[in-house]
């Protein structure tokens, strides 16, 4: 077997390969610690559309000014999120603090992405 056909063999099976994978989509819903129970409603049902669908969901709370002084806002707002989708997600990531956000990742809890 000369060399140029080993490497058309191996790049057409890297191909197929690459067919075969299922890439994971991350959205995002982006919150203020401001915003109130009817507009998270809004986002929770995209988040809980979004994770029936497969995809992951970030939930990012934004400071602005002197909000940032107030953490436990948005981590009790955090907290209800999660618990509105804790029957389809599970938390992958837990909320933490990166610069003036707070940030959270759900995934699609893998017991009900079976049925």
């Amino acid at each position: 077997m000369d060399f140029g056909k080993f490497l058309y063999e191996r790049a057409k099976k890297e191909r197929e390969a690459r067919k075969q994978q299922k890439q994971v989509e991350v959205k995002e819903i982006r919150l203020r610690p401001k915003t109130d129970d009817h507009h998270r409603g809004f986002k929770v049902r995209d988040a809980r559309r979004w994770l029936e669908e497969g995809m992951k969901v970030k939930v990012r709370i934004r400071f602005r000014g002197r909000e940032i002084t107030y953490p436990e806002i948005a981590r009790t707002m955090l907290d209800e999120v999660a618990k509105d989708l804790d029957d389809i997600a599970v938390i992958e990531q837990a909320p933490n603090m990166e610069g003036r956000t707070m940030l959270m990742v759900l995934a699609p809890s893998p017991d009900k992405s079976k049925s």
